[in-house]
This record gives C-alpha cells, sequence and structure tokens, in this order.
C-alpha cells in the first residue's frame, strides 16, 4: 500500500468530495501521527477537533477492547445501560434536562430544527399558524444536510443545493440592531455557534448573545446553540456558552464526544423535550453501546483536564499574539482555550504558510480562506505550542506577505 495506489482507486472509486492533502497515515500515538514513508507529524488539527485526547489514548483503547467484546450494536427498540448513564453527565454538566443520541454534529442540528418546530405546533393554542421562522447567522456554519444548510449562512454551501429549507433568515453576524429588527412573534428559534468554527474563529459577542436569550425568552422561541466543534473541553469548559452565563434552550454537540467513533448528541430542556413522542424523531446507530461507552471514558478523562486546556491554551494564544506583533501577515488573533485561529492578510499567504508547515510535519488547516485554524488534542504541552510557534515564525519569514508585496510594488512605482 502507498499514496499513489490509493490515491488512484479513490479516484476511480469515490465521490469527489474532499482535496485532500497528498499524506497516507497509517497509525498515530499521543499528539503524533505518522505517515506511510515513516515522517512525523505534529498533529495539531486532531482530524478537525474529534481526536481530543490524541491518538491511541490509553483509557479509550481500554473501553474499545472491552465493551467491542461485549456488545457493539443493540437496536434503540431495546435498552442499554451507557445511553442513560451518558446522558446523565451530559445533562450535569451542560445545565439542561434531556438528551438525544444520534451520529454526527448535522445530524443533531438537523434534529435540534425539528425540536423547534415541533415544539411550536405543541405550544400553538390559539389556532394561528404555529411560530414557524428560524434566524440564523452569517457566516455560520452547520452542517451538510437539508437543514443544516438551510441554516448556514454561506451561500457557497447553500447556493447548489437551492431550494432549501423555508422560513430561515440571516442575521449579521453581532449585529444587535438587525436581530432585534428581524426578531418577532413568528420566530421559533435563534440559532448560532458560539464560536464560528469553519466560518473563521469568530467568537459571538457577550452582547449579542445575551440579546438573543432576552429576546427569546420573551416569546418563548428558542435559542439553540450549535457547539459541535467548540463544546465539550474545547474552550476550557465544558461548552462555549458558559464563558458568557447563558443557558440555551438547546444545544448540539458531536466530534470528540466518542473519541473517534461517530457519536453526536441533542441537550435540551423539559420543556422542549415534550415537543416529542415516540416515533416522531429516530436513529437506527446513535448512541450505541460502544459509542457510549467510549462517550463516557472521555468526558471522565476531560474532567482532569480543564485547568490544563485554559494553561495551555493562554500561553498558546499569547505566542500567537507575540507572533502577530512581529510579522505584519497576521491581522488577528481569535478564540478561546484551544480553539484559535490567526487570520492572515491574503488566501495566498496563508495557503503558502500551511503548505511550510504540512512539509515540515505540522497539521493545521485553512479555513475561510485567510484563517488558520488550530484545534490540537486537548493533551499537548508548551513544548508542542513552542515547535509550531517556531514553524509559523519561519514559515511567514520567508512567505512574502500581502502588505510586503504591496510595499514592494509602490517602491517600484515610485522609481519608475
Amino acid at each position: 500500500m502507498n499514496l499513489a495506489s490509493v490515491a488512484r482507486a479513490e479516484q476511480e472509486l469515490l465521490l469527489p468530495t474532499y482535496d485532500r492533502q497528498r499524506v497516507l497515515f497509517t497509525h498515530g500515538r499521543g499528539v503524533y501521527l505518522w505517515d506511510a514513508d515513516g515522517k512525523k507529524y505534529l498533529d495539531f488539527l486532531s482530524g478537525l477537533g474529534v481526536n481530543a485526547l490524541g491518538h491511541a489514548h490509553p483509557a479509550i483503547q481500554k473501553v474499545l477492547r472491552r465493551q467491542a467484546g461485549r456488545m457493539i450494536h443493540v437496536s434503540n427498540l431495546f435498552f442499554h445501560e451507557y445511553q442513560a448513564a451518558l446522558a446523565k453527565r451530559l445533562t450535569r454538566i451542560s445545565g439542561l434536562d434531556k438528551a438525544f443520541f444520534c451520529n454526527s454534529g448535522t445530524e443533531a442540528w438537523e434534529g435540534a430544527l425539528k425540536l423547534a418546530r415541533a415544539l411550536a405546533r405543541v405550544e400553538n393554542s390559539n389556532g394561528h399558524k404555529a411560530k414557524w421562522r428560524i434566524l440564523a447567522l452569517d457566516n455560520s456554519f452547520h452542517g451538510r444536510t437539508f437543514g443544516s444548510l438551510a441554516t448556514t449562512g454561506q451561500a457557497k454551501y447553500r447556493h447548489p443545493f437551492a431550494p432549501l429549507l423555508p422560513g430561515v433568515a440571516f442575521v449579521g453576524f453581532n449585529d444587535v440592531e438587525d436581530l432585534k429588527r428581524q426578531f418577532d412573534g413568528s420566530v421559533c428559534a435563534v440559532c448560532m455557534e458560539t464560536i464560528q468554527g469553519e466560518g473563521g474563529i469568530y467568537p459571538v459577542s457577550p452582547e449579542f448573545l445575551r440579546t438573543a436569550r432576552e429576546l427569546t425568552a420573551r416569546t418563548g422561541a428558542l435559542l439553540m446553540i450549535d457547539e459541535i466543534q467548540s463544546g465539550l473541553g474545547r474552550t476550557g469548559k465544558y461548552f462555549a456558552y458558559q464563558h458568557y452565563g447563558i443557558t440555551p434552550d438547546i444545544v448540539t454537540v458531536a466530534k470528540p464526544l466518542a473519541a473517534g467513533l461517530p457519536l453526536g448528541a441533542i441537550l435540551t430542556t423539559n420543556r422542549v423535550a415534550s415537543g416529542m413522542h415516540p416515533g416522531l424523531h429516530g436513529t437506527t446507530f446513535g448512541g450505541g453501546p460502544l459509542a457510549c461507552a467510549v462517550a463516557i471514558e472521555f468526558l471522565q478523562t476531560v474532567d482532569g483536564l480543564k485547568s490544563h486546556i485554559n494553561k495551555t491554551g493562554e500561553y498558546f494564544r499569547n505566542r500567537l499574539e507575540d507572533l502577530q506583533a512581529k510579522h505584519t501577515a497576521i491581522r488577528e488573533v481569535r478564540g478561546m482555550g484551544l480553539m484559535l485561529g490567526i487570520e492572515i492578510d491574503s488566501a495566498d499567504t496563508a495557503k503558502a504558510v500551511l503548505r511550510q508547515l504540512l512539509d515540515h510535519g505540522i497539521l493545521i488547516n485553512r479555513t475561510h480562506e485567510t484563517v488558520l485554524r488550530f484545534l490540537p488534542p486537548y493533551i499537548i504541552q508548551e513544548k508542542h505550542v513552542d515547535q509550531v510557534v517556531r514553524a509559523l515564525d519561519a514559515a511567514l519569514a520567508s512567505v512574502p506577505s500581502k502588505s510586503s508585496r504591496a510595499g514592494k510594488s509602490a517602491k517600484r512605482s515610485r522609481t519608475q
């Protein structure tokens, strides 16, 4: 097996949905991955936030071996011992009451949209049209199924599949006045990511989130928060909304929940849960015993890592801000905890820096064209941060930035 043969097979057999980097990974341990040629990579992307405990974590391996030998799947027509135990942990740390388990983040968001519409219909006692409008945010990303796409505030994702779910309107990101202007009694839900991940690591402002909470509480609409990337310890708290002192009506989680196995969850209140009854929603694979057993172990491990995430995240952000003071190509450093991004002054510069880091065995990714995104495992140490910052420093020094190119162009024009 080699990269060329695998790439040829994929080109022949798979839908062309991914523009893959030319690397074939074979195994990982801790914060490192190795490719088919034996090259070692420092993983500061962790499978887009999925491998939050790194690779081959011993506690996760132990649970996987034990549970795989007992029972991998059982239909949701029957009970198993792990769903309620996992739901108890998730509701306790979130401040919510009920859970539903599915397979992915987009499925969780899709189910959350159904919950909002279902509750609005149940609570419609005046005989008029039930609340049905949904307000989402510009620049957001909630997944690739139809409902999730309909609430994703980036036309490049929505346009090829239009028309989508009706009744969705988009509010300017952190635009409080626009939110107030568009919100009325027909709205059943206001939807947002606490930190826009794919959109470029943009945290929602405290004023905007507080206003959304006040408006929805006043009319009975739901505040729905997508914590698929920012939740479960990524920002140093269990959920990023906990930095703001509010509690949503619905929160969705996924990515790291089962340490690499497919598992997502909807967490909600007893009031919202009253809109559901057997048969109204479901899943074949979601919440199986293997994934739930692993998720319980994941949460137990994260319990002991939150202070480390806060400390290491602060150290990482400080190092990135030091780098910003040195390089004019860095326009801004954003994020919380170990969910960080740096805005680069041009897409070409960001692309060149990303390529240099990959060549030097460091994995990050570029999102929203100009943002270098860092989602490292929670177990990284300061020495790993230093290694990434040194590589960024060298790459930025060797790649002409937009401002330096503009300066050279202006200098040439003055001498002509």
